[in-house]
């Protein structure tokens, strides 16, 4: 199979340049026939591979695209789950060379959407492409679930799973949108964070006003705005909203070991992000810290003049923005109600508040011990050489925990990504090595599943 990867290569990559060059960015309604163009892309796509029943299905959003290969009687199914959406590519002046004009420099494929997802989406459908060159059929049955909005939160792809389970029923579901620990490193995330995100705005006077006039005997806005945010946290790293920790489990040893195999180096770390300390919950690591505890983080504020030079005014409307990282059985809904119940109980006198919600997401925890996954890091080992290590991941994929629970199948985070490839960032990129490693390693995995 290595010699077929290494002599398709330089065709594979020049599809996946073709596909990086459509801006599918899902939060951006301007781009919204980019994204349907993208989904037209990968369906054609899919059946370059021998893929049949290749359907471009309309939802409330943007369109989500399936296909399957059901012919391998008696072997297991897996579903492979992918996005071909890609994350807005601001501030543009910070990319090196244009986001959706893919180049390749250092062994690396730089562009929006290189690592996050569509190079490792890419990696299946070539896998899939080859294995069926090569045999005339695939080893096992497969189905692609391909979606455009997971960049934001995957709003219509839950209930689509949930009114079509029998549709997407599989032994497995395997998707590539994690990262190695470090380059050589592979890793199977075992575990991911729930999310939770909401914007709180405060509002004073019915009008900015002059700060030599009333400064001093009204309220102002941004003063409420940061007292509210502030007393949030504790001194000690605590989140301090009651009820906030309910269903938060206890870190036991044996987790504690488990995390403790990963790699960490927290002084590197904080030398490279140019940091003078960390900061965090008292008594957890680095790695527990993000990977198993949950969080409260301020993501943003707005209020008062933000242009050139000084203007005296005392302002009457500001904005906060939050997220929250959430674990074990953490109910978001029920998180959200204390969060708000909290802000409302510290309000300061004379200002009033909204808060809406744009995210919610429960956190997922993976048998690192299922045979699903065993043998994919079987599949690392057999080509890296190394076998793959079981993390906790601090992110979310919002849509994992909905295809483990509606589906009774395990989830197997099969990431090729690096930590240090700039996802959501600019100039992100993907090593070609894990591109092409990667299509060896599936092919290895769904041979292996037979």
């Amino acid at each position: 199979m290595k010699k077929s990867i290494e002599l398709h290569k330089e065709t594979f990559l020049e599809e996946l340049q073709e596909f990086l060059k459509i801006p599918s960015i899902s939060a951006v309604s301007d781009h919204k026939s980019d994204v349907e163009k993208g989904a037209k892309w990968v369906a054609t796509a899919l059946e370059k591979t021998g893929m049949e029943n290749i359907e471009v299905i309309e939802t409330n959003g943007h369109p989500l695209v399936y296909a399957d290969w059901l012919h391998a009687d008696g072997q297991p199914t897996i579903l492979i789950y992918g996005h071909y959406d890609v994350q807005p590519a601001d501030p543009l002046d910070l990319w090196e060379t244009p986001p959706f004009d893919p180049v390749i420099r250092d062994n690396k494929l730089f562009a929006r959407g290189a690592t996050d997802d569509k190079g490792q989406l890419f990696i299946h459908m070539k896998a899939v492409e080859l294995l069926m060159k090569e045999n005339g059929k695939l080893p096992v049955n497969v189905k692609f679930c391909i979606e455009g909005e997971e960049e934001i939160a995957s709003p219509n792809l839950g209930p689509f799973i949930t009114d079509h389970k029998e549709k997407l029923a599989a032994d497995a579901v395997v998707i590539s949108d994690t990262s190695f620990i470090k380059e050589g490193l592979p890793a199977i995330c075992t575990s991911l964070r729930g999310a939770l995100a909401m914007e709180v705005n405060v509002k004073t006077a019915n009008t900015d006003l002059h700060s030599g006039v009333y400064g001093g005997g009204v309220p102002n806005a941004v003063h409420s705005l940061v007292h509210l945010l502030d007393s949030l946290h504790n001194q000690d790293g605590t989140i301090a909203v009651e009820g906030f920790y309910e269903g938060v489990p206890e870190v036991t040893n044996e987790l504690r070991e488990e995390i403790a195999q990963i790699p960490s180096d927290e002084e590197k770390m904080k030398n490279d992000l140019g940091l003078t300390a960390l900061f965090g919950e008292e008594g957890f690591s680095f790695k527990e810290q993000t990977g198993i505890r949950p969080t409260l983080e301020l993501n943003g504020i707005s209020g008062g003049y933000q242009g050139d030079g000084i203007k005296t005014i005392v302002p009457s409307e500001a904005t906060g923005k939050i997220s929250c990282r959430l674990v074990g059985e953490q109910d978001p809904q029920r998180v959200y109600e204390q969060i708000e119940k909290h802000l409302n109980e510290n309000l300061p006198a004379g200002t009033t508040m909204t808060v809406n919600q744009f995210i919610q997401a429960r956190p997922v925890s993976l048998d690192s011990n299922d045979p699903m996954i065993q043998k994919a890091a079987d599949a690392y080992e057999e080509v890296y050489g190394v076998r793959a290590l079981f993390p906790k991941e601090g992110g979310s994929i919002p849509i994992v925990e909905v295809f483990a629970r509606v589906l009774q199948a395990p989830v197997v985070l099969m990431g090729f990504g690096l930590p240090s490839e700039n996802l959501h960032a600019p100039n992100e990129h993907f090593h070609i090595e894990n591109f092409t490693k990667g299509i060896e390693t599936v092919c290895t995995y769904f041979t292996s599943l037979s």
